[in-house]
């Protein structure tokens, strides 16, 4: 079947186009160096004829709160609307887990605003909740860098490998929708401060991680339930450590 993947060229679109296509579909990476742009709708009519699936793993470029809500809302809209028209049958979504407890963030009411669009569009659906990824914990890591210290919360996280959520993307796709929510995570909860310890030591950075309770996370901050699933969640195999261990390697941070 046709299957329209919104973002295809990223880090999870990527790897779940791969999958789809291995498995015999007709999985389209649609983005806008492909000509499809969610929020001026171009190429959206033509890139949903015929599709039965889409799947949106769409992210803003932009982190700031008012952009990162006209962006979910805008994208989400002009999607769903065009999903109605070409009567598209499952429109799935990847959000985060924790997102609802994490309201004091810009960017976690702008996915509740997309969360909502799609539940009252009418069209079936099924919204993948996961953890964060293996590969953002460097990113995190800078966001909260000041000179060579690292100010962190002590909060567990649970990541998952982006091989990982590319699977469950592509089993959602070739399944029924589940009209609600799934949670994904990785095979163990751990600190923040203390995965990016591990990160720097297997990396060999010189910074300095400092547990801090109220370094912010997407701009709040955390308790330790606040970024792990619930006890329902679908876990995924690869370890941080495995992960990084495949990793190439990497230069010395300055």
């Amino acid at each position: 079947m046709k299957i329209v993947v919104i973002g295809g060229t990223g880090l999870i679109g990527s790897k779940t186009v791969e999958r789809l296509r291995n498995k015999g579909h007709e999985a389209l990476a649609a983005s806008p160096n492909s000509g499809v742009d969610t929020i001026t709708g171009k190429g959206l009519a033509e890139a949903l004829a015929g599709a039965q699936v889409v799947l949106d793993l769409a992210n803003s470029p932009s982190f700031e709160d008012k952009a990162v809500l006209e962006f979910f809302q805008t994208s989400g809209r002009n999607l769903l609307k065009a999903g109605d028209v070409a009567g598209v049958k499952h429109h799935i979504a990847l959000s985060i887990v924790g997102m609802e407890r994490l309201q004091g963030s810009g960017y976690m009411r702008a996915k509740m605003a997309q969360e909502e669009l799609i539940k009252s569009s009418g069209i079936p659906y099924t919204i993948v909740h996961s953890t964060q990824f293996h590969e953002f914990m460097a990113g995190i890591a800078q966001s909260g860098t000041v000179g060579q210290t690292v100010h962190l919360s002590p909060a567990y996280v649970q990541p998952i490998a982006s091989d990982d959520v590319a699977d469950v993307m592509a089993e959602v796709a070739l399944g029924k929708p589940v009209n609600g929510t799934i949670e994904i995570g990785g095979p163990e909860k751990i600190r923040l401060t203390e995965i990016v310890t591990r990160l720097f030591k297997a990396t060999n950075d010189p910074r300095q991680v400092m547990a801090d309770p109220h370094a912010r996370y997407f701009g709040v901050e955390l308790e330790d339930n606040s970024l792990v699933t619930g006890a329902k969640a679908r876990l995924g195999q690869i370890r941080f450590d495995d992960w990084l261990s495949r990793q190439p390697p990497q230069k010395k941070s300055a």
